[in-house]
């Protein structure tokens, strides 16, 4: 066997740490709090500004549209105007975005069925114990 196989595998890639370095920018996107539950909120459609703001919940007016901005720019959002009178905004995933569903929804899952042994965690680290 050859270094860097395994019976049935293909060749690793060698590690590049500029590869970490990009990735980490759209790790740092999508691991955002923020853009996380914009994701969330468009899965079932395209929403307008306001109404992610009420789905959302405890996002400022700022940190949304920094947030759709930077999910626009990645190519995960949509923005589409309607020429109305006043303009209507909306936004909605693209099939990039769309992609994100699942990973997104996954890590949700596992946060959720795994919320009781993070919190009794917590409390240990909180209260001095060692975990």
């Amino acid at each position: 066997m050859e270094l860097g196989h395994n019976e049935g595998t293909a060749t690793i890639a060698q590690h590049n740490p500029g590869d970490c370095r990009v990735v980490g920018t759209v790790l740092s996107r999508i691991g955002d709090k923020w853009s996380i539950l914009v994701v969330m909120m468009l899965t079932d459609g395209p929403r307008r500004f306001n109404e992610l703001k009420r789905l959302v919940g405890g996002v400022s007016q700022r940190m949304l549209t920094f947030t759709l901005r930077g999910l626009e720019r990645d190519g995960l959002v949509s923005r589409t105007v309607y020429p109305t009178i006043p303009p209507r905004v909306e936004y909605e995933l693209t099939d990039l975005g769309r992609s994100l569903q699942v990973p997104v929804q996954a890590l949700g899952a596992w946060a959720f069925s795994n919320l009781p042994a993070i919190q009794e965690a917590r409390s240990r680290f909180d209260e001095g114990r060692p975990n």
